[in-house]
């Protein structure tokens, strides 16, 4: 896609998908990764992990955020041989090892010794930097290729967007998985001041999340369910973003309505645990509504009802425990997209018990186990067996950590008057033709490209 003279991007993942994203902004005979993501879902069997360019034009890379559909091909890159910086936020620096790691246990193959020496290599080439600073690029001949500025995104823990100076001194704007409006734990992004050429994720482009006291509401209504009847709440949540925006409302909510501490919240995912410590780590970059909380004493992230699952011994006592009782529960457990990992046990175990309530609150790629239950299938196939489903499903669209179809154009709106051109990315068709068509009656004069 030509941008500008000598400017043109092209997209090797993430352009009609809604995972795999990595794109590639080339000035002259150089280039800059924007992302580097693992495909998942039904995208994962349509495409491979080749690297489809040229790894000698490439002068760095630029991370929005830390989840695998943005950062899982980053190992195989430097396989292949690349040595160059990875730019991205210090909280984003922090969570890289951390997910690659786990990424690398599940799909990999690999010895433990060889993941170590792989996010060592990582870990050396990861060049953290400040929001809203710019920061030159390093060009091969000594000079300098660009200049990237980071700004927050409201996504997940230290998110960005990512502005680059072109040659002609106009703006590119990569949009990474931009957050929603008004969520309590971190804050809303915020457009840039100027962006001639803007490449938009469109994940929810044809859809309004509901508000947050909606999502708070439908949460109360399933525990107080729990509670009367008994059976557990099975929650499969992404490590990084869900699991935490999960908490903080569900702490809100213990603190409210007072409920009992009967009710146990079973946190069981290493790794979301050890994200959750780095979001307190990082509460510098919290909301002011998350930080009134820590300036009330309340430890929305950390609160005592609140059970962490270190073993897979206590794992598996856990899940006998509930599904053998029917006591009420809310469990918390990876994959998101239930690809995987523990939340795998408590599907087997539960989605037979009419009493157990499934609670989806992220996007569930097509292709996924999570998708085959979001879309109310009788049964589905977990390890070789046929489980029957009589659980309650419900999806609560208000804990999706991407902007709706509002927020994004409310985004767009902060980019005019300067915007020549509009490229909607990161969606899957319906999403990104809806929100075209009505981008396109909004803005006549901007080229918007789908």
């Amino acid at each position: 896609m030509q941008l500008t003279h000598n400017v043109e991007v092209f997209h090797h993942g993430g352009k009609r998908t809604v995972t795999g994203s990595c794109h590639e902004l080339r000035i002259g005979e150089e280039s800059i990764l924007i992302d580097c993501g693992l495909y998942q879902g039904s995208d994962e069997k349509q495409h491979d992990l080749a690297l489809p360019f040229n790894l000698q034009r490439i002068q760095g890379i630029v991370l929005t955020h830390a989840h695998i559909d943005h950062i899982g091909r980053i190992p195989w890159l430097m396989a292949a041989g690349y040595r160059g910086p990875i730019y991205c936020t210090p909280a984003t620096a922090y969570l890289v090892p951390l997910m690659l790691s786990d990424a690398l246990k599940l799909q990999s193959g690999l010895s433990g010794a060889q993941i170590d020496i792989c996010i060592e290599l990582v870990s050396k080439h990861l060049r953290p930097i400040a929001y809203s600073t710019w920061v030159p690029i390093k060009s091969c001949r000594n000079d300098y290729f660009s200049y990237v500025r980071l700004n927050p995104a409201g996504h997940i823990l230290g998110s960005a967007y990512a502005e680059f100076k072109l040659p002609n001194n106009e703006i590119a704007v990569f949009s990474g998985d931009l957050g929603p409006s008004q969520t309590p734990l971190l804050p809303d992004p915020v457009s840039p001041q100027r962006a001639d050429y803007l490449f938009l994720e469109s994940t929810y482009g044809d859809k309004q999340h509901e508000s947050i006291d909606q999502r708070s509401e439908r949460l109360l209504t399933i525990i107080n369910r729990s509670l009367r009847d008994g059976g557990a709440i099975v929650v499969p949540a992404f490590s990084v973003g869900r699991t935490q925006e999960l908490l903080f409302d569900i702490e809100s909510l213990l603190h409210q309505h007072k409920l009992t501490s009967r009710l146990p919240i079973i946190i069981d995912s290493p790794m979301a645990a050890k994200v959750t410590k780095a979001y307190r780590r990082y509460r510098k970059l919290w909301a002011q509504e998350a930080q009134h909380k820590l300036q009330q004493g309340r430890r929305p992230l950390d609160f005592s009802q609140c059970i962490v699952v270190e073993s897979h011994r206590e794992h598996k006592r856990i899940v006998n425990r509930l599904a053998s009782t029917g006591e009420a529960a809310i469990v918390v457990s990876a994959s998101g997209m239930c690809q995987g990992g523990r939340v795998m046990e408590y599907l087997k175990a539960l989605l037979p018990d009419k009493r157990t309530d499934i609670l989806f609150c992220g996007y569930q790629a097509e292709g996924t186990l999570g998708r085959d239950i979001q879309q109310g299938k009788d049964e589905v196939w977990i390890d070789g067996k046929t489980i029957k489903i009589n659980a309650s499903v419900h999806s609560i669209s208000g804990y999706s950590a991407h902007a709706d179809r509002s927020d994004l154009i409310k985004f767009v709106e902060g980019c005019q008057p300067h915007l020549k051109q509009l490229h909607l990315i990161h969606g899957e068709d319906s999403a990104r033709q809806n929100l075209a068509a009505q981008l396109k009656v909004l803005y006549p004069s901007c080229d918007v490209v789908a």
